[in-house]
């Protein structure tokens, strides 16, 4: 037997669910509305031979290559009104070819103060020593010979000890040490160029984060108490930045940005009044802790941070190259 089932008739006016009506909406002339892109914005296309300052000149004006500028800017501004301008660096920063770069602008009056990790310290001490550094840390583990470079070892670790016995800062010793070696590759290094030019470089080290802590010559009381001379060095650099300061921090993930913020914390608690400065975070990732210590947090008093997202051996030279054009007056 054959059941005929008639379909259902359902009206062509009616859905399941309900519709909003939008025939009155409110519209208005787009040539009327406030917009935050405009023709003026736009990138001009590149032509083989541009100089820099046509080339920053070329760029869209929004966004981060506007930021990058920005922080330019800053760093001119802060040059010619005799503010502090903070390089806090990882040890990416080094092992990407940058030393030099930093050095220059260290140099020419645009970085006032230096400030890395032990990773950095220890990359560029190689590359002054040795013209090598960053070992191939995947096989080394196997074998155990992951960090035993014993000569490294002991020219850092007689650094701790020495400012420690002294008054030099750790990284000022570990400077003073290249120089009075005479390292063969000494002009590019950071550490040794900082100090010939009695500008500020701040070791900031955490115990077991560094191969020379591996080895027998590292004091703990030595190393703890040059990096505490040098975190009591930054923090004065720290309270002067007010009114135009600048702090860069370069690749560091976390021991700079977590520096910088006590630092920050002692210069406010000592009644210095460090607000209107600016801050920039510049990595290939934006992370947590360098967006809040660094970019957020020391700036809501009055200020303004930037973070700007992209690879060292690129973003810094882009950097150093915005701040010569702007001080020549080409931007």
């Amino acid at each position: 037997m054959t059941i005929n089932h008639k379909p259902q008739k359902v009206c062509d006016t009616m859905t399941r669910y309900k519709e909003i009506d939008i025939t009155k909406v409110r519209t208005y002339s787009a040539t009327q509305r406030a917009s935050k892109v405009t023709t003026a914005l736009e990138g001009t296309p590149p032509e083989a031979g541009l100089s820099m300052a046509r080339f920053f000149k070329n760029l869209p004006g929004i966004l981060k290559a506007d930021d990058l500028l920005c922080v330019a800017h800053a760093v001119v501004a802060a040059k010619e009104k005799g503010k502090p301008v903070m390089a806090m660096i990882g040890g990416h920063v080094i092992k990407t070819g940058c030393s030099p770069i930093l050095a220059n602008l260290a140099e020419k009056g645009f970085i006032t103060h230096l400030a890395s990790n032990g990773a950095a310290g220890i990359h560029d001490t190689e590359l002054a020593r040795f013209g090598h550094t960053s070992e191939d840390v995947a096989i080394q583990l196997e074998d155990g010979s992951f960090g035993m470079a014993e000569d490294t070892a002991a020219l850092v670790n007689k650094a701790a000890e020495r400012a420690a016995s002294g008054t030099e800062g750790f990284g000022e010793s570990v400077g003073a040490l290249l120089i009075e070696e005479n390292a063969p590759h000494r002009g590019r290094a950071l550490l040794a160029r900082a100090y010939d030019l009695e500008v500020p470089y701040t070791l900031h080290v955490a115990l077991g984060t560094d191969i020379v802590h591996q080895h027998p010559t590292a004091k703990g009381a030595a190393i703890g108490e040059a990096s505490l001379r040098d975190f009591r060095i930054l923090a004065h650099t720290v309270s002067q930045l007010g009114d135009g300061g600048v702090v860069l921090n370069l690749g560091s993930a976390v021991i700079m940005p977590e520096v910088f913020l006590k630092a920050l914390a002692v210069a406010r608690n000592l009644g210095h009044n460090v607000t209107h400065f600016t801050t920039a975070n510049f990595d290939m990732i934006q992370h947590y802790r360098p967006h809040v210590n660094v970019v957020s947090r020391p700036v809501m008093p009055g200020g303004k941070g930037y973070a700007i997202t992209g690879h060292h051996e690129i973003m810094i030279p882009l950097l150093a190259s915005a701040i010569m054009e702007i001080e020549a007056g080409n931007l």
